[in-house]
């Protein structure tokens, strides 16, 4: 009989170890919303103990629900992440026993919230609604970024100013208004490359209405517009071109020669038309030599450029020779750059001058040129072009 007792009391112990252990566990629940209004399945709950270190993770079901059982009795700090990145907490939650504690999460309305709270910034309005929920901290938050948003809009309203003014200026010639505006808006924004690539071809404008000193001066002041340019943009073949018809004009060929070699190599599809224009500012200023070595440039790039083995043609005709009797000796290579012309362009702006020069060189003029980029001609007949 005394034994059926003590059996009876551990079984009563027992019994009460078990209630007293089951007894220090809690549960939490929930729900997540998407900001879409719908349930969001996938999201990570954590939950991370305060009072005694523990983490704890589950996530959610198609439903947009959590669930987790057996959590130590506590202080929790409750966190849902979506893609990675925490979007919302609720902290200091305390587990119960019982029931499951809800704790849910709708992002739909911290989408609204966050849409009303950049309405606020934007327009420096508050309502009433948002007012009473938002804290001492988070008002004064708001007002600095409401100030210093409107300030970045006065700032950009009067860089877009000075900017279109600039470009106005420039579209009618105004170079020196241009440079005034551009330079107004370079020192509200330096990083921007369009204010110096505009700025320099304002400086280089202006130096074509003056002389001497002023005129080295503008030109100056446009190359250092195009090397800021470029400082921020390396990669930009127009801006390699355009500083270097800067540089020919400057008189500084062998630095024009080596932007322009940049330029080809960062747009070889425009190569010829780099070099091409090196050339022609080149012969403007009587620059020969290296006007040759462009145009040849042109041709190498692009074999079909018509107009470069029009002007390289030109270039080996001044080295042409006259006999003691009067007769012209082109060097080699001379006829070949005017018959190649014809050959592309029958119709071309040079046609004429090129039948010309071929004449002059005593060269027999051809009456027709077949145009190698008209469409094929129809069987049984053939399309040239005179």
């Amino acid at each position: 009989m005394k034994i059926f007792k003590k059996l009876a009391s551990l079984t009563a112990l027992a019994a009460l170890f078990t209630f007293g252990a089951m007894a220090q566990t809690a549960s939490l629940e929930g729900e997540v919303k998407g900001e879409d209004g719908k349930p969001l399945k996938d999201a990570l709950i954590t939950l991370e103990r305060k009072d005694i270190k523990g983490n704890y993770k589950v996530k959610t079901n198609k439903k947009g629900q959590w669930f987790h059982a057996g959590l130590p009795l506590g202080t929790y700090d409750i966190s849902c992440n979506v893609d990675g990145k925490v979007v919302d907490t609720v902290k200091n939650v305390r587990t119960r026993m019982g029931d499951p504690l809800p704790v849910n999460f709708d992002l739909s309305k911290m989408a609204n919230q966050r849409k009303a709270m950049e309405q606020a910034i934007s327009t420096g309005k508050v309502t009433e609604e948002m007012s009473r929920e938002m804290s001492k901290e988070q008002k004064e938050a708001l007002e600095k970024q409401a100030k210093e948003r409107s300030a970045a809009l006065a700032k950009n309203k009067e860089l877009n100013d000075a900017f279109n003014t600039g470009m106005e200026a420039l579209k009618t010639k105004s170079f020196a208004a241009a440079i005034e505006a551009f330079d107004k808006a370079a020192v509200m924004d330096p990083k921007q490359v369009v204010i110096w690539a505009n700025k320099a071809e304002a400086h280089v404008g202006l130096a074509g209405s003056k002389t001497g000193e002023e005129q080295t001066a503008e030109l100056a002041k446009g190359m250092e517009a195009y090397s800021k340019a470029l400082e921020l943009k390396a990669d930009d073949a127009g801006m390699h071109n355009n500083y270097a018809l800067a540089l020919a004009k400057a008189k500084k060929y062998p630095e024009a020669q080596a932007e322009l070699d940049k330029a080809a190599q960062l747009d070889p599809s425009n190569a010829g038309r780099y070099y091409y224009n090196l050339g022609a500012i080149l012969t403007n200023v009587n620059q020969l030599e290296p006007a040759g070595i462009a145009f040849k440039k042109a041709i190498e790039s692009d074999p079909n450029y018509a107009d470069a083995h029009f002007q390289y043609g030109l270039f080996l005709f001044s080295k042409a020779t006259i006999t003691p009797d009067g007769k012209t000796v082109p060097v080699a290579g001379t006829t070949d750059a005017f018959q190649k012309y014809l050959e592309l362009k029958p119709d071309g702006q040079f046609a004429e001058a090129a039948k010309g020069m071929l004449q002059a060189a005593g060269t027999a003029v051809q009456t027709e040129y077949k145009n190698p980029n008209a469409p094929a001609a129809k069987k049984g007949a053939t399309k040239t072009k005179k």
